[in-house]
């Protein structure tokens, strides 16, 4: 792309696209710890790729950082804050989703594991905010 009066090539700065979800299973929330930076424990998810629609690229991120093939029951917010990913300004749709079975790391992911609302590791970019406005429109049970 280059700019129609000086002939300058224009990069264009958009946010990037990306999905995260929320997995229920029997044991809890599933959370996958980083192997890359920004280190810590995170909600599954990633990057849109292109040509794929949100509910694949939540089913395929899901599958590559969890071995866990879900079931969406759902999106639950969009997040756009610029500063959520100290990497780059995402915009991330979280989905809800369930699954069978448990976790397995893979990809990404250092380890897989299900955790209870009541004790949440520390969570990186702002996943712990996407929880607590998760368990805060849950329905009690």
């Amino acid at each position: 792309m280059h700019c129609p009066h000086c002939g300058r090539a224009i990069k264009p700065r958009n946010p990037l696209l990306t999905v995260d979800i929320i997995i229920e299973t029997a044991d809890g929330i599933v959370l996958v710890e980083r192997k890359n930076p920004p280190l810590g424990w995170a909600l599954p998810g990633g990057f849109v790729d292109y040509g794929e629609t949100l509910e694949q690229a939540a089913r395929r991120e899901a599958l590559e950082e969890t071995g866990l093939m879900v079931r969406l029951t759902g999106q639950f917010h969009t997040y756009s804050d610029p500063t959520r990913d100290p990497r780059h300004h995402t915009v991330s749709t979280v989905f809800l989703a369930t699954a069978t079975g448990r976790p397995v790391a893979g990809d990404d992911a250092g380890q897989a594991r299900s955790f209870r609302p009541n004790a949440l590791p520390d969570l990186v970019f702002d996943h712990a905010r996407i929880l607590h406005d998760y368990f805060e429109t849950r329905p009690a049970t």
